[in-house]
C-alpha cells in the first residue's frame, strides 16, 4: 500500500520516532513523556541538533487523546515535525532512528492502520459531509453539510387524489435532493480522494443517493447502519459499527496486495523473496510493492540486527562490501539491513504491506512484487537462497 512520506527538507538528518503513547492511568501523560525522555537522552548523545529535539518535545508532549493501548510515530527534520501519526497497538520497543529517510517500516506500519475515509449521513432534505484520517493525530476533522433545493419532503394524510399528488411531489423532492447529495459526494470523492466511502443515515435516502454516484465514488463504497442526522442515535453501537467497516476494509487492501504475490509466488512470476533476492531487485529498481511481516517491520525487527552494504544512493545496497565496490562505489559502508531495504524501497516508490507470517510463504519475513522481470531476474525456484544459513 502506498506510504505517506512527507516533503523532508534536502540533506537535512532525519528522525523518526516509535513510541508507546499508551497512558496506563490519569498521570498517563507523565509515563509517556519518560518514554521520551528515554529516547531523547539517546538521541542528544548522538548529536541530534536541539532546535530538532525541541520540536519533537512540544509534539510529543500534546496527548494523543486516544483510549487503550496505542502506538505513536513522529518523524522530524530540520527545526519542525512532517509528521504524527498513531498507531494501533504500541510498539514492541520504543526507538529512535536517525537517518537520511524517515524509517520505511514505520510509515508502514502507520499505513497499515490508517483510511483516509469520507464519511456521509444523509436524510431526505441533505446529507453531513466529514473527511477522517484514521491516524493523523494532528488534521482537523474537515466537514460540511448539503441541502437540496426542494422541501416537499412529507406525506400528509389527505384524500385519495390529493394524497397522490402530494406524495408524488415528496417522492420528487427526496430524489432531487439525494441528485444534490450525489453530486456533492462526487465532487469531494475526486478532489480529496478518500480511501473510503461510508454512506448512513435514513434507509430510503440511503437508496437514492446510492443510485445518483458515480461510478468513482461507488467502488469505495460501504453503506454502515445506525447513523443519523438527528439526535438519539446509539453513538457506541454506530463507533461499532463504523470499526468493523473500517477493519474490514484494512483487510480487503492487505489480502489483495498478498494474493497478487501468492498469485506471482505460485507461477515463478514477478515476486521474490528473501533479503538476498529483494536486495538484488530493489537495487534493480524493480519492486512494485514491498511485502514484510509484522515481525520484520517491528520495532524490534526481525532483521535489524542484520547489517548490508550500502554507497550514498539509496539503490547502492548489497550483502558484500566487494558487491559495491565492483559496482564502482569507493566507500561503501554498513546500515542495518531494514533501514537499508525501506530506505531503496522509499527511493523507487515503492508501497510496503504488512503482513501476518502465517497468511504468506517468506524467506526471512520480506518478499516484493515486482514491476517487471526478466532472465536475470532472482526466481522463487531459488526458495532456499537465503543469506540466513540457519534455514539450511
Amino acid at each position: 500500500m502506498r506510504l505517506n512520506v512527507p516533503e523532508l527538507p534536502a540533506g537535512e538528518p532525519v528522525v523518526t520516532v516509535i513510541l508507546d503513547a499508551t497512558r496506563t492511568s490519569e498521570s498517563g501523560d507523565q509515563t509517556v513523556l519518560g518514554r521520551w525522555a528515554d529516547l531523547r537522552r539517546q538521541l542528544h548523545k548522538q548529536g541530534t541538533d536541539g532546535a530538532l529535539l525541541e520540536a519533537i518535545d512540544d509534539t510529543v508532549s500534546r496527548p494523543t487523546w486516544l483510549s487503550g493501548p496505542h502506538g505513536r510515530v513522529v518523524v522530524a527534520a530540520g527545526s519542525r515535525v512532517y509528521l504524527d501519526r498513531s498507531l494501533a497497538a504500541p510498539p514492541g520497543v520504543d526507538r529512535a532512528v536517525v537517518g537520511d529517510a524517515p524509517h520505511a517500516f514505520a510509515l508502514a506500519r502507520v499505513a497499515d492502520c490508517g483510511v483516509r475515509y469520507l464519511l456521509v449521513t444523509v436524510d431526505r432534505a441533505g446529507a453531513d459531509l466529514s473527511l477522517h484520517d484514521t491516524t493523523d493525530l494532528q488534521a482537523t476533522r474537515e466537514q460540511h453539510s448539503v441541502e437540496g433545493d426542494h422541501d416537499e419532503l412529507a406525506k400528509p394524510q389527505l384524500g385519495p387524489l390529493a394524497h397522490k399528488r402530494i406524495e408524488n411531489r415528496a417522492e420528487d423532492s427526496w430524489e432531487r435532493n439525494a441528485e444534490v447529495v450525489a453530486t456533492e459526494i462526487d465532487r469531494v470523492v475526486a478532489e480529496r480522494r478518500p480511501e473510503l466511502l461510508l454512506l448512513t443515515g435514513d434507509l430510503r435516502a440511503v437508496s437514492l443517493v446510492r443510485a445518483d454516484l458515480g461510478q468513482s465514488a461507488r467502488e469505495i463504497l460501504a453503506e454502515v447502519e445506525g447513523g443519523a442526522r438527528t439526535e438519539g442515535v446509539n453513538n457506541r453501537a454506530f463507533d461499532a459499527a463504523i470499526g468493523q467497516a473500517l477493519g474490514e476494509f484494512r483487510d480487503r487492501r492487505r489480502e489483495a496486495a498478498l494474493d497478487h504475490l501468492r498469485q506471482e509466488q505460485g507461477r515463478d512470476g514477478a515476486a521474490v523473496s528473501g533479503v538476498e533476492d529483494v536486495v538484488e531487485v530493489l537495487r534493480r529498481g524493480q519492486v512494485a510493492e514491498l511485502v514484510i511481516t509484522e515481525e520484520v517491520a517491528g520495532p524490534p525487527s526481525a532483521i535489524a540486527q542484520r547489517l548490508l552494504w550500502v554507497g550514498p544512493g539509496a539503490l547502492e545496497l548489497a550483502l558484500t562490501r566487494s558487491d559495491l565496490t565492483d559496482l564502482g562505489v569507493t566507500e561503501p559502508t554498513e546500515l542495518r539491513a531494514d533501514l537499508a531495504i525501506g530506505r531503496a524501497a522509499l527511493e523507487q516508490g515503492a508501497g510496503i504491506t504488512v503482513a501476518d507470517a502465517d497468511s504468506v510463504t517468506l524467506v526471512d519475513g520480506v518478499g516484493a512484487i515486482l514491476r517487471w522481470n526478466d532472465a536475470s531476474t532472482p526466481g522463487e525456484t531459488a526458495y532456499t537462497r537465503s543469506t540466513d544459513r540457519s534455514r539450511a
